[in-house]
């Protein structure tokens, strides 16, 4: 764009459960900003097909990793290939993300032990893999999780992954203070209701929907691409006086809601 003067330009990034989504929104605005892009995803070979495209054919530097989050090994991997394809790593965007709800009193604990591995330990494990590798190349870094309005806001149903947003408010505000000596900022972003696949129960129950609009002051879904952009500030030099906070993205909704 003629003018514009990209934010991000000659970082590096990487963007978990960067296939769908919130996650694949803030990797095509990273992109646009001038970031080089690495897609983490789970699944099949092409599942961050539709991702990379985009950024391919907006002139966007990336490459894809299949890695688990909660996996050393792997997260490991794909970070010191972000390094060789790209030279560094300046920003983490923690993304990945999974729920099952069940009444809490029904709720099959290897589920729980599964949301617990994606939600909690993979940014734990990402976020410290990270860390190091940003100490090491001495010049600071961005960390942004991305938990959701869950950190405060209960939600009948959905006990572990609640408690897993709670966890990661208390991760971020600890590891913060940790890493601000070494100029990496760390923040969380918690969306409320976003239109994205995580969510497909409530957009295809009009009963439902229009409860969870009704807890929401400007009564609509979020886009991926409101997040994404509060991400690219959060990724930036202008949020460098910003670490250990949640900057909730929610139309309202903990000022009104009950619970769904």
């Amino acid at each position: 764009m003629k003018g514009y003067l990209m934010k991000l330009q000659n970082k590096v990034a990487i963007v978990t459960g960067a296939a769908t989504g919130i996650g694949q929104g803030i990797a095509i605005r990273l992109a646009k900003e001038g970031a080089a892009i690495v897609v983490d995803y789970v699944g099949k070979p092409g599942a961050a097909d539709a991702t990379l495209n985009a950024i391919k054919s907006a002139g966007g530097k990336v490459i894809a990793v299949a890695a688990d989050v909660s996996n050393p090994q792997q997260v490991q991997a794909m970070v010191d290939e972000a390094v060789k394809t790209f030279g560094s790593l300046d920003i983490l965007v923690n993304n990945a993300g999974i729920e099952f709800k069940h009444p809490f009193v029904e709720f099959p604990v290897e589920q729980f032990q599964k949301i617990i591995s994606v939600n909690l330990i993979g940014p734990f494990v990402c976020s410290q893999i990270a860390a190091r590798q940003m100490i090491k190349q001495g010049k600071g870094g961005r960390i942004i999780n991305i938990s959701s309005v869950h950190e405060d806001l209960p939600m009948p149903t959905n006990a572990p992954y609640c408690a897993t947003k709670g966890g990661i408010r208390m991760l971020t505000r600890t590891i913060a203070v940790e890493l601000a000596p070494h100029k990496i900022t760390v923040n969380n972003i918690g969306p409320g209701a976003i239109f994205t696949p995580i969510d497909a129960d409530v957009e295809a129950n009009k009963a439902m929907e229009d409860a969870l609009m009704a807890e929401i002051p400007l009564g609509r879904w979020g886009k991926p691409e409101e997040v994404a952009s509060l991400a690219a500030f959060l990724a930036s030099d202008e949020a460098a006086y910003c670490t250990g906070s949640t900057f909730f993205i929610d139309g309202g909704m903990l000022r009104q809601a009950g619970s769904l």
